[in-house]
């Protein structure tokens, strides 16, 4: 069993009960007391959070997240629902928000699908199913086109193969190197169906034997040969293979170190990553980019918002 890596754990000695009166009193008569609230659900389980839920229906008759949105607002009340959200629940919602309505937000998709393990998109499949009426690899397809369309698709199937195949890393390396680099025109179903569906253990030795081959990283040549959407999941497929907590140290720097903070990105990855990795994303972040990921937030939030996602962090490095 891994140690466990996340920034927030379980609450030790906790009383559902208790915390539910706690957010009662924080929310009652004139003006809200953010403070408790965000100290509160910020220093419990998701888990925790739907025992609280519960326990405060049935001790006051009505619903905790809808009671939190009419006292809370802008980013400190879509923080704090979403930290009300079971995790599979907030990825299918996260999916089902970025494929209505007009125009599609590739960089959720891309994100969510090319990051998540075999389980986890499964169970994401049911839930959206559920609470969506819908099936996500159809209203995936209704937004998308092309190779990118594909390799989404593939991801949907929640299967990659497991284990290293020490007999098709050669193969996968040339193929992958023939099929871009190596040719006029660029054979795109070579490389959705190796990234696709080989494991990160596999992918990563294919890598160095692709950098040895070739010359150059695989991110080279896929910068180099594709464009647009099919580029951004293929190179997100090769850094997550690579490194999860990389992959979401880089997100979260370019969602901050530009002139304007992308709050969904910095939100949804804080709260996403939470009970899994943050541990790790913290290290890789401090080690990439020289700064703290917890002074990166400091400086680019402000408010109950801010208070939030800092104690989401869990420490300055």
């Amino acid at each position: 069993m891994q140690a466990y890596r996340g920034s927030v754990r379980p609450f030790v000695n906790f009383n559902a009960k208790h915390d539910a009166e706690v957010l009662h009193k924080a929310m009652k008569g004139i003006g809200t007391d953010e403070d408790a609230i965000l100290m509160l659900l910020t220093a419990r389980s998701n888990n925790q959070r739907q025992e609280i839920k519960a326990a405060y229906k049935k001790a006051y008759g009505k619903d905790l997240v809808s009671t939190l949105k009419s006292e809370l607002g802008g980013l400190f009340e879509n923080l704090i629902v979403s930290l009300m959200t079971p995790p599979i629940s907030y990825d299918a919602s996260q999916l089902h928000k970025a494929l209505k309505g007009a125009g599609t937000d590739d960089n959720v998709l891309i994100e969510i699908l090319a990051s998540r393990t075999s389980e986890e998109i499964k169970d994401i499949i049911k839930v959206y199913k559920k609470e969506f009426n819908g099936k996500l690899e159809k209203d995936i397809c209704g937004d998308t086109t092309g190779h990118y369309q594909k390799l989404l698709v593939i991801l949907l199937q929640g299967d990659r193969e497991e284990g290293v195949d020490e007999g098709k890393i050669e193969k996968d390396a040339k193929d992958l190197h023939a099929a871009g680099e190596g040719k006029f025109g660029t054979d795109e179903e070579t490389f959705i169906t190796i990234l696709g569906n080989r494991s990160a253990e596999h992918l990563r030795k294919v890598f160095d034997a692709y950098k040895k081959l070739s010359g150059s990283d695989i991110e080279d040549s896929i910068e180099g040969e594709t464009t647009g959407n099919l580029e951004n999941l293929l190179l997100a497929v090769v850094k997550c293979a690579r490194s999860v907590p990389d992959f979401f140290a880089e997100l979260l720097y370019k969602s901050m170190r530009r002139a304007g903070t992308d709050d969904d990105t910095l939100m949804r990855i804080m709260v996403s990553r939470s009970e899994v990795d943050m541990l790790d994303i913290r290290a890789s972040f401090k080690k990439k980019y020289g700064a703290s990921l917890y002074t990166t937030i400091k400086e680019d939030t402000d408010g109950d918002y801010q208070k939030a996602l800092l104690y989401l962090c869990g420490g300055n490095d």
